[in-house]
C-alpha cells in the first residue's frame, strides 16, 4: 500500500504484522480521489477520517495539501502506527482522536467538508452510519459523506444519498447534507 499522489507520492505504508485493518486498495483510492479532485480544493477543506485504520486516506489528503484533518481510530496498535508515520513524514494539520467513531460523532469539533468512513465490512450497524452522521449536522453546506463498504450494503434509498461507485470489491456510497426540516 502506498500514497498515490501529491507530496508523499510513492511512500509505502508498511503495516506491522499485528495489524487487523483492511486498507482501501490503491485502485479504489485512485478512483475516489479522481472524483474528489473535480469537486474540492484540498488546501481549503476540513476532513474527518472515521475508522482510520492504517491512516491511508488521511495521508492521501495530507499529501494533496489538506491542512485540516481529524483522524479517528479506536485501536491502539493502529493509532500508534498512524502517529509514528505522522512524526516520521513530518505531516502537519492532522489531529488524532483515539476513540470509537460512534463516540466521536456525538461531540464533533466542527462541520467538515468531507467525512470519510471505512468501518470494518463485517461490523454491525454499518447501515446506520449515514443517518447517524447526517442527523448530527456534521457536514458543511457543500460537504460530502463517503462511506466505504462491501456489496452487501445498498444505500440508494437512504436520506442524502447521491451515488455509489464500485472499484473491485470496494464500494463508495456518497451522501450530501440533508436539507433542514421545515
Amino acid at each position: 500500500m502506498r500514497v498515490i499522489s501529491g507530496i508523499y507520492k510513492g511512500r509505502n505504508i508498511q503495516t506491522p504484522k499485528n495489524f487487523r485493518a483492511r486498507p482501501t486498495t490503491d485502485f479504489a483510492k485512485t478512483g475516489l480521489f479522481n472524483i474528489l479532485n473535480n469537486y474540492f480544493d484540498f488546501e481549503s477543506i476540513r476532513v474527518l477520517d472515521l475508522f482510520a485504520g492504517t491512516g491511508s486516506i488521511s495521508f492521501e489528503f495530507a499529501s494533496r495539501g489538506c491542512k485540516s484533518i481529524e483522524l479517528v481510530e479506536n485501536d491502539r496498535v493502529h493509532m500508534a502506527f498512524i502517529k509514528k508515520l505522522i512524526r516520521e513524514w513530518e505531516i502537519t494539520g492532522v489531529t488524532t482522536s483515539e476513540t470509537s467513531a460512534f463516540s466521536y460523532i456525538k461531540y464533533p469539533k466542527a462541520p467538515f467538508d468531507i467525512i470519510f468512513c471505512d468501518p470494518p465490512f463485517d461490523m454491525e450497524g454499518i447501515e446506520l452510519i449515514p443517518s447517524n452522521i447526517l442527523d448530527k449536522n456534521l457536514l458543511t453546506d457543500q460537504g460530502w459523506l463517503i462511506l466505504e463498504h462491501s456489496d452487501k450494503y445498498k444505500f440508494e434509498k437512504a436520506d442524502g444519498f447521491r451515488e455509489v461507485r464500485n472499484y473491485g470489491s470496494v464500494y463508495f456510497s456518497f451522501f450530501l447534507k440533508k436539507a433542514p426540516k421545515a
